[in-house]
């Protein structure tokens, strides 16, 4: 499901529309309610209330919910800030992978702060998290993602983060990303797949008729 910004209410009965007019604490207090409707309506009445990351973060970390859990992460992409992108990257790390993919992404759409974590992320001593943030990429519309994938396929020692990074360039990647792609199968000689994943890629980038030393 999408994230959106939107304002339609849900079609709350009558008695739901009225609990809307709260103040903050309410609000706050109804992302515990047991009822998911009023938690949904929660979520989208505080969304952009920066001071609210941390408990609509809480709620979303236990939320089970599809359409609450929904309503909290449009909530923080609506909202955006340093607060909300702390507590996004600490989702990359759930075991749930729901919340990850979530995470994933409200972090592309808040690219004007991806200058700020992609090089950490990358970096990752984990190699899942370093997958996450390939995909972040996927989608993510910055004037960098071309040199943090070529940076991935250079120095990142891990084949499937690698690999994550050749399906990006296969469907995004331009030519400029033909030179570290041609080399990887090199940095890689023992795993065949990635030697075949990159000539799909560079078939794809080139396009009919296309060559670059192949």
């Amino acid at each position: 499901m999408p994230l959106v910004r939107r304002d339609a209410d849900d079609n709350l009965p009558g008695e739901e529309r009225r609990e809307n007019q709260r103040d903050r604490a309410g609000l706050l207090e109804q992302l515990q309610d047991p009822r998911p409707a009023a938690r949904r309506r929660a979520a989208r009445e505080i969304a952009g209330d920066a001071t609210a990351m941390d408990a609509i973060c809480n709620a979303l970390e236990i939320e089970t919910d599809a359409g609450s859990r929904h309503a909290m992460l449009t909530a923080l992409l609506v909202t955006g800030g340093e607060r909300a992108k702390a507590r996004l990257l600490q989702l990359l790390r759930s075991e749930d992978a729901g919340l990850r993919n979530g995470a994933i992404e409200v972090l592309q759409g808040m690219p004007g702060l991806a200058g700020e974590y992609m090089d950490g992320l990358l970096s990752d001593p984990d190699s899942d998290v370093r997958i996450f943030a390939v995909n972040i990429l996927e989608s993510l519309r910055h004037q960098r993602v071309p040199e943090w994938l070529q940076q991935v396929l250079q120095n990142d020692d891990h084949v499937n983060v690698c690999a994550a990074a050749v399906d990006v360039l296969t469907e995004a990647g331009g030519p400029e990303c033909l030179p570290a792609l041609e080399a990887l199968p090199q940095r890689f000689p023992d795993e065949p797949f990635v030697d075949f994943a990159v000539r799909t890629a560079v078939r794809r980038i080139q396009g009919p008729g296309g060559s670059h030393g192949q």
